[in-house]
């Protein structure tokens, strides 16, 4: 009777010790994937693929953090064409705009601006859908939307809604290199009112459509830590009945700290909001003295 309790309790023992080395392998095993998962650090997005929200005459895919306030100051000045009369368009007539923006939750920017040219009031927004990662995204891709309205006095429109005009830009950008980012975007604009004449037949027709199409392309290159050399296209796509716009060929100098940025460049565009450049250019970059020098401010503030 105690050999056969020795052997049951050695038995006991025996099958104890295996437990014990079972869960103490299954539990580093645990603790080994936990130690992996930890150790695993999250793909941040890539910084500063442009030194603003803007580049010229263009959004671009820059979202600035949440709790970050923006002001812009945008300026153009006259054309070249007159020469040394208003000197090359510095003291010719010119549109300016001011604008505010706010980031209250991560990957989104809503502002308002207000522009001398038609006296435009602008409410506009910027979400980014996608952020480039050095490694699983290869882009980012920003949607951006603006509503303005035009206060002019009302003898211009027959209705009030007739003062409201959209822009829609579908914004890809990449950073190529360490200095080097570049981006196109899709563009779509739409006025509710647009010029008409009365033809032969005594009816009223438009000059152009409402709605109009376009795509644009920015470069970015930094040949120091602060400052870039841009460059900027817009093509219209859209043909209208008559007043096609022209294209903007832009170039221009950039420099920027954490906090502010400010350009200075030159190009075809005079109407700083986007819908009345792509519908209502009619600046011709194959003459010189049909562009115009323009540059940016912008400022940041953290809260």
């Amino acid at each position: 009777m105690k050999k056969n309790f020795n052997i049951k309790s050695s038995l006991i023992q025996r099958a104890c010790f295996l437990l014990v080395l079972l869960l103490g392998i299954t539990t580093g095993k645990v603790l080994a994937q936990d130690a992996t998962t930890t150790a695993t650090p999250k793909e941040k997005p890539v910084k500063n693929t442009f030194g603003s929200s803007w580049c010229m005459d263009n959004q671009t895919v820059m979202v600035p953090i949440k709790g970050t306030m923006e002001m812009d100051i945008q300026h153009r000045f006259g054309t070249f064409k007159n020469g040394v009369k208003d000197l090359y368009g510095i003291f010719a007539p010119s549109n300016i705009r001011i604008g505010l923006s706010y980031s209250p939750i991560k990957n989104l920017f809503v502002g308002a601006g207000i522009t001398k040219d038609r006296m435009q009031t602008d409410l506009n927004a910027k979400y980014a859908i996608l952020q480039q990662t050095p490694k699983s995204m290869p882009v980012s891709v920003t949607y951006y939307v603006n509503m303005s309205i035009d206060g002019r006095e009302k003898v211009n429109f027959r209705y009030p809604v007739h003062r409201l005009s959209y822009f829609h830009q579908l914004m890809i950008g990449h950073k190529i290199t360490e200095k080097f980012s570049a981006q196109v975007s899709a563009n779509y604009s739409w006025f509710n009112n647009v010029e008409g004449y009365v033809d032969s037949k005594g009816e009223i027709q438009n000059k152009m459509y409402n709605g109009h199409a376009s795509f644009s392309a920015i470069g970015r290159y930094k040949y120091s830590s602060k400052s870039a050399i841009t460059i900027g296209y817009d093509q219209p796509l859209t043909s209208h009945p008559t007043n096609n716009p022209r294209p903007n060929i832009s170039f221009g100098m950039e420099t920027c700290t954490s906090s502010h940025a400010f350009q200075v460049f030159a190009g075809n565009y005079y109407g700083i909001i986007p819908q009345s450049n792509s519908m209502f250019n009619q600046n011709d970059y194959h003459k010189l003295g049909q562009f115009l020098i323009g540059f940016n401010i912008t400022r940041l503030f953290n809260f």
